[in-house]
């Protein structure tokens, strides 16, 4: 099976129509290649893979390589040469422009610092992850919650291969693809951390307490949690500030962002585990707000909550207009007295509950319950 994902290579052929440099960031065995060969069939050029020898060869003299080459340049694991960054600023600056680039990497921009600040002014971000509701239907929901996004998890054969995958890419992640992005940092500390955050998944993340159960200081904790943020493997949500007469929350809320790789850190390898697992309730809600932030700027997502007990799991600002989400595990969720707090105090257009069945149906005059499917079809048409 072979899923169409329209809504990406439509968005990388528009910025490759106004952007010298497109950057494609995502965690590794995302499909940002597959997506990348597409692009470069269509518009000619050349495809390097800078973890093929042979493609690292022909770089040895990178502008001397480069420069005479026209159409879309593929710079496949663009980290692994940081020293391609200042060429490319001076090719791109070209005028006329024989060519322009299209880079792939598997961290971040705060990750791989130095790269983005050279190119700075030039290249154009385009963040993916694995697949998303859009791209699989909204029938195949437990699967992809369960098994998470990663194409060859997704795709997999049956349960017990998918959750393999998983458990294979964890601890490949940790003992190679963390060093490739030159943080020299041991594997052990990190997957310790990376468990732990699996079992505080959805909660707030004080980085002094996750450091007294792990016997180490705040600033590692800090500097691994960063390091899993900026390879994608981890979200961290931040609270919502606003002078409201309230005390808040000042700390991030933490979330594994792929579910599989959720569960498999917390040994889940079935959707029955999952259900009476105590984490499937926070499980669903990080897989509804991936998948919302996916469809929406993750720049302007926030949580709210105050020390009193209300709370709302994500709050979005949209063309100034403040939306409110809660995410239930639950057939028929009913309102809360922490929802219609949030509703009065941050003066909310909204507030929709997300929950997995179909049924969409108001409970109050800006309460209303909805599917995944429909809110993030909803979100598309905004």
């Amino acid at each position: 099976m072979k899923l169409q994902r329209q809504y990406l290579l439509d968005k990388i052929r528009t910025a490759l129509g106004r952007s010298r440099i497109v950057a494609l960031l995502g965690p590794r065995q995302a499909g940002k290649t597959s997506l990348a060969r597409i692009i470069a069939a269509e518009q000619g050029g050349a495809l390097f893979d800078l973890e093929d020898p042979t493609d690292v060869n022909r770089l040895s003299a990178p502008k001397l390589a480069l420069e005479k080459l026209t159409g879309l340049i593929v710079l496949d694991e663009f980290q692994l040469m940081p020293v391609l960054a200042p060429i490319l600023r001076v090719l791109a600056d070209r005028d006329p422009l024989p060519a322009r680039f299209l880079i792939l990497g598997s961290a971040s921009p705060d990750l791989l610092k130095t790269s983005s600040e050279t190119l700075a002014g030039r290249v154009e971000f385009i963040e993916i992850g694995g697949f998303t509701l859009d791209e699989t239907s909204s029938a195949t929901q437990v699967r992809l919650w369960q098994r998470g996004g990663f194409p060859l998890s997704y795709l997999a054969a049956d349960d017990a291969a998918s959750h393999q995958w998983r458990t294979d890419f964890i601890r490949t992640f940790l003992e190679r693809d963390i060093r490739r992005f030159g943080v020299n940092t041991q594997p052990e500390p990190l997957r310790r951390l990376w468990q732990m955050l699996a079992h505080l998944h959805g909660g707030i993340s004080n980085g002094s307490e996750i450091g007294r159960s792990l016997g180490e200081s705040n600033q590692t904790v800090r500097r691994h949690l960063d390091i899993l943020t900026n390879a994608f493997m981890i979200r961290q949500l931040p609270p919502w500030f606003e002078n409201l007469g309230k005390r808040l929350v000042r700390h991030p809320k933490v979330y594994v962002r792929d579910t599989g790789l959720l569960h498999a850190l917390l040994g889940l390898a079935t959707p029955a585990a999952i259900e009476g697992h105590p984490k499937c309730g926070a499980s669903w809600e990080g897989f509804c707000i991936e998948q919302i932030l996916r469809r929406s700027d993750d720049r302007q997502a926030w949580f709210w909550a105050t020390h009193s007990g209300a709370e709302l799991d994500l709050l979005l600002l949209r063309n100034g207009r403040k939306i409110g989400f809660e995410f239930k595990y639950s057939d028929a969720p009913r309102t809360t007295k922490s929802m219609h707090s949030a509703v009065e105090s941050l003066e909310l257009e909204r507030l929709i509950v997300v929950h997995p069945g179909e049924a969409c149906y108001p409970l109050t005059e800006k309460i209303q319950i909805a599917s995944l499917s429909e809110t993030l079809r909803e979100l598309g048409t905004q």
